[in-house]
């Protein structure tokens, strides 16, 4: 007699159990997310915090050391649309683009384009913008050790090969910026598709191979300011950070001129979050978000100004552009 009561009291639980599984999806849907896939020490945390306190959108955040590592993770997990945005450099902008990987903007969602410098739009890696937006722009050149080597004997990307350096020397963890070094210095194109050119330019690294100590593209300051190498290939923007942390360490810019590079928000054809995707892109195009993102990464200090008047107004003949 007592079994009644307590099939009542299992269908009661059995019924609640169930609405709350009905009810799990819904509450899963509203948290709306957005997955960032970027470069080490490229996106401020303050600035990811903003951005979720305004939206609502919640950012995770994944991190790789160069472009090769982030075009192959995405082709790795393209049929499960594991991230939302991306921020390639330019050549691989076209590669992405040409592989399908990528989704054109939807630019009517992106008010703050306007915002952007028409001298870093259309150019040959993505005419029309029709599928990147500029995040950062910069150059490599050479951090030196001043309390080790006089930066006044640092002038030239020739100076990497100079017998002094051997296993003393850091060069970045990137193809493209490598060899743009011996293609500058054989008067080349660094986008250069001709196969004697850069048959000579690899042959020219391989007689920088002693003098390399370690590849870094992840966070090249660190291996300057741990006293591992005295000189060493860098981005600016580390450089500058490297510098306030030690102000020994300079950063030079070779008289061949520096390898310029643009750092792109692009969104794959597989992400999830397409909406979110371009919530972000249009929130760090604000001018007051911009500001706070080149500050913390160091890309608009005190190289950048000296960048601008010999670099920008040629950025199409520095700038690495398509896949070689």
């Amino acid at each position: 007699m007592n079994r009644l009561p307590t099939l009542a009291r299992l269908g009661a639980l059995l019924l609640a159990l169930l609405s709350s599984l009905a009810c799990a999806p819904a509450r899963a849907a509203d948290e709306r997310t957005l997955v960032l896939y970027n470069w080490a020490e490229y996106m401020p945390r303050p600035v990811l915090k903003q951005f979720t306190k305004e939206t609502g959108i919640k950012v995770r955040y994944s991190t790789y050391d160069n472009n090769e590592a982030m075009f192959a993770k995405l082709k790795a997990v393209e049929a499960s649309g594991g991230y939302d945005l991306v921020v390639p450099s330019s050549y691989y902008v076209t590669r992405m683009r040409a592989a399908g990987m990528l989704r054109p903007l939807d630019k009517d969602r992106l008010p703050n384009l306007k915002n952007l410098d028409p001298r870093l739009l259309d150019k040959p890696y993505d005419p029309g913008n029709a599928y990147s937006v500029p995040y950062l722009w910069g150059a490599s050149g050479i951090a030196v050790d001043s309390a080790r080597i006089d930066p006044a004997t640092v002038t030239s990307w020739a100076d990497l090969w100079k017998p002094e350096y051997r296993g003393r020397l850091m060069l970045l963890d990137d193809l493209r910026e490598v060899f743009g070094i011996a293609l500058k210095l054989d008067g080349r194109s660094i986008n250069s598709r001709d196969p004697d050119e850069i048959r000579a330019a690899y042959e020219k690294l391989l007689e920088l191979r002693p003098n390399v100590k370690v590849f870094n593209a992840e966070s090249p300051k660190s291996v300057m300011l741990s006293g591992e190498v005295r000189i060493g290939q860098i981005y600016n923007g580390e450089a500058w950070m490297a510098e306030q942390a030690n102000p020994k360490i300079r950063f030079v810019i070779p008289k061949e001129g520096p390898l310029l590079w643009v750092d792109n928000l692009v969104i794959p054809k597989s992400a999830r979050h397409v909406e979110e995707a371009h919530a972000f892109i249009d929130f760090v195009l604000r001018p007051e978000i911009a500001k706070q993102i080149a500050e913390e990464v160091g890309i608009s200090q005190m190289h950048v100004s000296r960048l601008l008047a010999k670099s920008l107004a040629t950025l199409r003949e520095g700038l690495q552009t398509d896949d070689v």
